[in-house]
């Protein structure tokens, strides 16, 4: 008897006893097929099944998620009877289960007519069906007759937007209604995936529906502001129209409809604003599903009307849950390449604004006087008269020109949104690896009113022979290479480089006083070690900190990462923070766990780091050697941003808190060796410090800048920013100052941690000017 008979008789035989060989069963010895008829018999189990049986579908619903079953027909015909048997007993089944098993029968589809009837049947006389899509399926299975009933119980009452849906779904064939209902999310082992969106986005009468359906919510929203429909708070539409409209509007972002900035701007601004003075919305619900279809499938142009409406909304708690959602968006347009960084060029002209440098801008004349909006790195607004700039808006516009002010304004936050939104999807690239064609990147990026001042700020890498890359840094070469318009441009990134160009490059910056868009010339690299590549499928690099755990989580959330709450319940021990990369075929895994409180501070444990590639739709864990180097750097970056960040190494306070269980690993994190962000901070020293009018009480020592003041000398670690006083190296407190500044120093980047340091060096310098007495009185201690 083979590994797959003996367990389906561990399934079926409640009397069978579990072989010795059979309790760690290894089913990569097992056919789909086979492995298609464990899972249905798994699924049939109920409450008396015996600790064995609960074993065994334990290992098979596990590798399910890793791999696609095949199924017999009779299999087929066997879930179909369970899944009935399921609603008898249950109340409930999941439709979907049903389904994916004919989507993946291995021979001739069986006549399922009859369990399906009855499974259609039983969700009809439901209050609630939580499948709709999967109940059209089925009941197309049914025949006719049952197709249209399930069309109008779900027709009913559920709003004319999702009566034209269910009709539309009715008239599609079989095949297109079963991949329609992936949609619903009652599988346990396989999210829907792309390839469900994808089919509706190629289906005419579907797009043709999906249009029609945003329409119709548009002018909705239009008749609720001109006062044509009553205003009721979040009844705008249905729960269900709201489901279906979320459905169609990705299936248009996927299709990137040339249509859809229009409507973005009449559907956003009607759910996001009360007709009236209230702070109330038409449709919160919609808006928030509007965002989760931007996760999925975003646009620049859907990303700026979203952060728009952000800053216009007056209900307190929405803009702080748009910007959470908001940095899911973010991560998901970088790795969406094709339209990431598109940008309108909104009748700006370029123009000279001082020196060398050149960016857009736009006039518009009010009377006597002329507004100028003008773009570097924010858009801003500025009027004029007689070529004098002045102060404010003029009285005589303000009361004129209403109108005019009112849309200059508002197109400076349409125009900030979306230079926002370029750079986030500007850094996100260097992760994908994005690559454009050269014609394009000269007059739609480098040469763009909006994007040129941003564009030409970072360094670029030009294909002028194949295989032949250039880099150059179009702020300062004058001649860009000669290449034709389809030669490959690419973002340049350190890993790629050797020490002495990327050296060359941060040289530089710092002479020139060029601060990037974001960090990439003095961006940290992460390469493989040999400890990684002895433990093969994770690294422990980042392993064993303390960390802040709420702090952790909020950088989770901002820097695209999905992770669950964890905390002193059931269930809220460990979690795996993950983030998707290189166009979501690669996912990287960050495990932690939490640990204890701390006073009122939560904390918590880190742990390994593991990579995973998706192959046939699943996630299989691989090798840290099989990593792209570029997927594992940015990865690895962004955890030890979490660590860095949120240790308790990296607080001033936690000295006086009384936390003795933990002041051994304090001790030796606070001071200990410097991660790759620390020494990336240490090379902008090496190049700050000699500029600085304290330079000559100052001095790199290994992992600390040494200050000398009359009262002591000082040792301030580059990672964690605290100090020690020699020369017993006794501990400094010095809690930072909110908005103290290091000066007119020029920062190569923008690093709060490197800008803390310099703060303390001025103070330190100067330590006889220093009048805060607790500061003075642990210097005086050991003078």
């Amino acid at each position: 008897m083979n590994l797959a008979a003996r367990l389906m008789r561990v399934l079926t035989d409640p009397d069978h006893i579990l072989e010795d060989e059979d309790r760690h069963p290894d089913l990569s010895q097992v056919s789909d097929e086979e492995l298609g008829s464990l899972l249905v018999a798994a699924y049939r189990l109920d409450a008396s099944a015996t600790p064995a049986m609960t074993m065994v579908r334990f290992v098979v619903e596990r590798t399910v998620r890793e791999r696609q079953p095949r199924y017999t027909p009779d299999a087929c015909r066997t879930m179909f009877e369970a899944l009935v048997q399921k609603c008898q007993v249950h109340g409930w089944a999941d439709l979907a289960l049903g389904l994916g098993a004919l989507e993946h029968c291995a021979g001739p589809l069986p006549d399922v007519s009859r369990p399906a009837r009855t499974l259609v049947e039983f969700w009809l006389k439901k209050d609630t069906v939580r499948q709709p899509y999967a109940l059209l399926a089925v009941a197309g299975l049914a025949g006719e007759g049952t197709l249209c009933a399930a069309v109008e119980r779900l027709s009913r009452d559920a709003g004319p937007i999702v009566a034209d849906e269910m009709a539309v779904i009715a008239g599609l064939s079989p095949a297109d209604r079963m991949l329609l209902s992936e949609r619903d999310l009652g599988h346990r082992f396989v999210p829907p995936l792309a390839h469900t969106w994808r089919g509706s986005a190629d289906n005419p009468a579907y797009v043709a529906f999906a249009r029609r359906a945003l329409e119709a919510a548009a002018d909705r929203t239009d008749a609720i502001r001109a006062g044509e429909i009553p205003y009721r708070a979040d009844k705008a539409f249905t729960d269900r129209e709201i489901a279906s409209l979320g459905q169609v509007l990705r299936v248009a972002l996927l299709r990137d409809e040339p249509w859809l900035p229009a409507l973005f701007d009449r559907l956003l601004p009607g759910v996001a604003l009360a007709p009236t003075a209230a702070r109330t919305l038409p449709s919160q619900a919609l808006l928030y599903e509007v965002v989760r279809a931007a996760q999925d499938f975003p646009t620049p142009e859907l990303v700026t009307a979203i952060r728009t409406v952000r800053r216009t909304v007056r209900h307190a708690g929405v803009p702080k849950q748009l910007d959470k959602m908001l940095k899911k968006v973010d991560a998901a347009l970088a790795e969406r390449t094709e339209v990431a960084l598109r940008l309108p060029r909104l009748e700006f002209d370029t123009a000279s604004l001082g020196g060398s440098a050149a960016g857009g801008v736009l006039r518009r004349t009010a009377g006597d006087h002329q507004a100028v909006v003008t773009v570097t790195d924010t858009a801003t607004l500025a009027w004029e008269k007689d070529g004098r700039p002045l102060r404010s808006v003029p009285a005589p516009v303000r009361r004129d020109h209403a109108a005019l002010v009112k849309e200059l304004r508002d197109l400076v936050k349409r125009v900030n949104a979306q230079l926002v939104t370029l750079v986030r999807a500007l850094e996100g690239g260097l992760a994908v690896d994005a690559v454009h064609p050269y014609g394009w990147w000269r007059s739609e990026l480098a040469g763009h009113p909006l994007a040129r001042t941003l564009v030409r700020r970072l360094i670029w890498e030009i294909e002028v022979a194949p295989g032949e890359w250039r880099a150059v840094l179009p702020e300062t070469d004058e001649h860009l290479p000669d290449a034709p318009d389809d030669a490959s441009v690419r973002l340049w990134h350190p890993l790629r480089s050797d020490t002495r160009a990327v050296r060359a490059w941060r040289d530089l910056l710092s002479e020139r006083h060029i601060r990037q868009p974001f960090k990439q010339a003095f961006r940290e690299i992460y390469l493989l070690t040999p400890a990684e590549e002895q433990t093969r499928v994770y690294s422990n690099r980042f392993a064993a900190h303390l960390v802040h755990y709420r702090r952790m989580f909020a950088l989770f959330r901002a820097r695209g990462w999905r992770s669950d709450l964890l905390g002193p319940w059931d269930g809220g021990d460990d979690d795996e923070a993950e983030r998707t990369f290189a166009a979501g075929e690669w996912r990287v895994r960050f495990f932690h766990s939490w640990a204890d409180w701390a006073g009122e501070n939560e904390l918590a444990s880190t742990d390994q780091v593991r990579f995973d590639r998706r192959v046939e739709g699943a996630w299989r864990e691989v090798p840290l050697t099989e990593v792209p180097p570029l997927v594992f750097s940015e990865a690895m970056r962004d955890v030890d941003l979490f660590v860095g960040v949120t240790s308790i190494a990296a607080d001033p306070d936690w000295t006086d808190r009384g936390e003795d269980r933990y002041a051994a690993y304090w001790r030796t994190a606070t001071f200990g060796a410097l991660t790759a962000s620390a020494e990336v901070r240490r090379e902008a020293l090496e190049r700050i410090v000699p500029r600085l009018k304290i330079a000559a009480r100052c001095a790199l020592d290994g992992r600390f800048l040494v200050v000398r003041g009359d009262l002591r000398s000082y040792r301030i670690h580059l990672g964690s920013a605290n100090i020690l006083m020699e020369p017993d190296d006794s501990y400094l407190c010095i809690v930072p100052s909110r908005g103290k500044s290091t000066g007119n120093v020029f920062l190569p980047f923008e690093d709060e941690r490197l800008s803390l340091i310099l703060s303390k060096a001025f103070l330190l310098a100067a330590d006889t000017e220093i009048t805060d007495k607790t500061i003075l009185r642990q210097i005086e201690r050991g003078t």
